[in-house]
Order: C-alpha cells, then sequence, then structure tokens
C-alpha cells in the first residue's frame, strides 16, 4: 500500500512557490479561442506535487462547454451559461492513452511474477500471433506494427481479435521505433490469455484498488457522468463514427467498440488518483521500468523536465502525466482538448507546465524516498 498523498505548501514540497504560481494563470490564457476558433481546451484540471505532498491542485474553464460543433462554421456551438459544467478538481477525464502506462504496469508486474518473459516469442503464450514479436517490442513500439487498424468497423469480438492477431509487421521487429495502440492490444491479449483474467480486473486488482484509486476504472457508470468532462460531437467526417457529444463513454473508436476496455485506451480517472499513481511509480509501490511503456524526456510536452530522465505519456483527449524520478516530482495537466471536436492542438500548455515545474525544484531539497532501482530484469 503507498503512502497517502497530502494537499500541502510548496514550501512544504521543496518547490518555488513563484514558479508553481504561474501555471494556472498560464494555463487560463489557453481557454480563450483561437483565430482557428479553437481554445486549446474548455477546460482543465492540474496538479503538481513532490514526493508525498501535493503543492498545486486547481481547475480553471469548463467540462462541458458546448452542445455541438458547426462544421460550416468551424467553430463549437456554445451552451448557454447556465447550462455549462465548470470543471473542478474532482472532474473525471477520459485518459485516453494514458491507459497504456496501466496496461504495461500490468504487464511489468506478471514479468515480475515470473508469468511472462519480455523476450521470449509471443507465439509462446498466444499462438497464432507474427512470429518473431515479444512483449519487449510491443511494449516500446519496436514491434513494426501500423499505429491502428479500424477495428470498430468489424461486427464483433471475435472479428476485432481474429483480425489484430493476423496483423503482420511492416518492419522487423526491433528495427525502429513506430508507435501504435496494436502493441498495447496485443499486450492486452496477452496478460488475458496468460492469467485468465480480463484487463479491467487486472488493472483493477494489481493496481487501483491496491493504492486506493476510487475514481479510476474502465466503463464508468451513469452515477459518475455529472462530474465527467465532455470530449468530442464525434461526427464523419472528421470523426470515425457517428455518435455526437460524447461524455461519460470512451472517446476512442477502437475502445468502444470492445466494451470500453482496451489496453491503449478506455480508462478514465481524476487528477488526484493519477497522483497516487505518480507517487507509487516514484517510491517504488508499483514497479517502474523507463524503457517499457513509457516516453522518456521529451521536450515536446515534458518541457525543461526532459533531459533529466523524465517519464511519462499523453493522450489524445488533452491528458498528460510527468514524472521525475531524480527529484520526485510530478505533473498531471488534464484537459479536454477534444471538445467540441479534434483539432490540431499541439502541446505548448503542457510543455510550459512542466517548464515550470521542473523551475520550481529547489536544489536545497534532498529527492524523497522512491527513487526506484531499475532494471528489473536484463537489458536485451
Amino acid at each position: 500500500m503507498a503512502a497517502p498523498l497530502s494537499r500541502g505548501t510548496c514550501p512544504e514540497a521543496g518547490l518555488d512557490a513563484d514558479e508553481i504560481g504561474l501555471i494556472v494563470p498560464e494555463l487560463s490564457t489557453t481557454l480563450d479561442a483561437a483565430p482557428s476558433g479553437h481554445p486549446w481546451c474548455a477546460g482543465a484540471v492540474v496538479l503538481a506535487g513532490r514526493g508525498h505532498v501535493v503543492a498545486l491542485h486547481e481547475a480553471v474553464g469548463w467540462a462541458v462547454r458546448y452542445r455541438a460543433y458547426d462544421e460550416p462554421a468551424g467553430r463549437g456551438v456554445e451552451l448557454p451559461a447556465a447550462e455549462r459544467v465548470p470543471m473542478r478538481p474532482g472532474t473525471v477525464f477520459d485518459l485516453a492513452s494514458l491507459t497504456k502506462l496501466f496496461t504495461a504496469v500490468a504487464a511489468v508486474q506478471q514479468i515480475l511474477a515470473g508469468t511472462l518473459d519480455p523476450d521470449r516469442p509471443l507465439t509462446a503464450y498466444v499462438p497464432g500471433l507474427a512470429p518473431g514479436l515479444t512483449l519487449r517490442h510491443l511494449l516500446t513500439h519496436t514491434s513494426g506494427l501500423q499505429p491502428e487498424l479500424p477495428l470498430y468497423e468489424l461486427p464483433g469480438p471475435a472479428e476485432r481479435a481474429a483480425r489484430l492477431a493476423a496483423e503482420q509487421p511492416r518492419t522487423p521487429p526491433g528495427e525502429r521505433r513506430c508507435y501504435s495502440d496494436l502493441n498495447l492490444l496485443l499486450t492486452q491479449t496477452v496478460l488475458e490469455q496468460v492469467t485468465g483474467r480480463p484487463l479491467d480486473r487486472l488493472v483493477a486488482d494489481g493496481i487501483t484498488t491496491p493504492l486506493g484509486m476510487t475514481a479510476t476504472r474502465f466503463a464508468p457508470p451513469p452515477s459518475w457522468l455529472p462530474r465527467t468532462a465532455a470530449t468530442e460531437d464525434q461526427r464523419r467526417p472528421w470523426g470515425k463514427l457517428d455518435r455526437g457529444m460524447v461524455r461519460g463513454t470512451v472517446h476512442d473508436e477502437n475502445a468502444y467498440a470492445m466494451g470500453g476496455v482496451a489496453g491503449h485506451a478506455g480508462l478514465f480517472s481524476t487528477a488526484w488518483d493519477l497522483a497516487l499513481f505518480a507517487t507509487a511509480l516514484l517510491d517504488g509501490t508499483l514497479p517502474l521500468e523507463p524503457g517499457l511503456g513509457f516516453e522518456r524526456d521529451q521536450p515536446w510536452f515534458m518541457g525543461a523536465l526532459a533531459g533529466r530522465g523524465a517519464l511519462g505519456h499523453t493522450g489524445f483527449t488533452g491528458t498528460s502525466l510527468v514524472l521525475d524520478p531524480s527529484s520526485g516530482a510530478y505533473l498531471v495537466l488534464l484537459a479536454n482538448t477534444v471538445h467540441p471536436v479534434r483539432h490540431t492542438q499541439g502541446s505548448a500548455p503542457r510543455a510550459a507546465a512542466a517548464t515550470r515545474l521542473a523551475r520550481a525544484l529547489l536544489p536545497t531539497r534532498r529527492p524523497g524516498p522512491g527513487q526506484r532501482k531499475m532494471p528489473v530484469w536484463p537489458r536485451e
């Protein structure tokens, strides 16, 4: 069980208050409409901390701002002010690809338990998959598989599973990196085969329940809807399905077709719950292997934290998580950037917030407990 988080001050967290104090004002400027008609996001929740002290946890903007997207006008149709839903610190978000981190941790747990070998051919666990692929290839995105498949177009789970299993690498495994949702979908396939348990149970039993992450789950119940941020007015031609304004169900089309439980997308959570996840990774409560599942030192969303061994990931809906193992600091930024429609959003606000956190790290503070002893098994 991880140590509990506490809300504290910047000095208690070993962070400079002036730098942390600039994160929310700078983030608030992204709520204004750009010349394209799209603000960077309708609203956001940001959380920053170090060790087990959360120094910043605030919300800006709207969880639900728009009724629909007006394609001819190129902008959202805003709700009357009385009908909008304000963003709050406890707002629930569709995490999108941050789900991949949970799938990766679940896989590492099975490796440590001896159930899986990261370098053994996947065919040893699931006959019929492409020969030559290993779990390491999947979790490092070096499988050679294409980025995605339109599995949502197939009629049922058997057809989707068969199509995924039949996919062949476009380049030799291990030759180069190509980010692909298929890697984590196949990781899900392997995990479920070797454990005999569905992915949502593996994540709940191995991660969220032990950490007390009560606001994190796949396929959230209807009772969560009032506190959930909306995503996209999902219609063709910009979307792949015609669903209208999506809120409370997963945005990703393949995950939606899979009933909301998928290795690459589908989890919903809050900023506080993700801080619990972050501190558990940093203090060693959860296994953390930087090369498997986590992006490393990516300045485009990690800002000045990149270059220090920072780890993290982003999600298409506007979510991101950055960990700095060298200091024990972490940044959660959850935004509904696809509300009311997907657009070329960029990650400048993510990088700016991470840079503020990097500048806030006080050199007089010694890193607290939790710098993980890595790696946990031999590398290739």
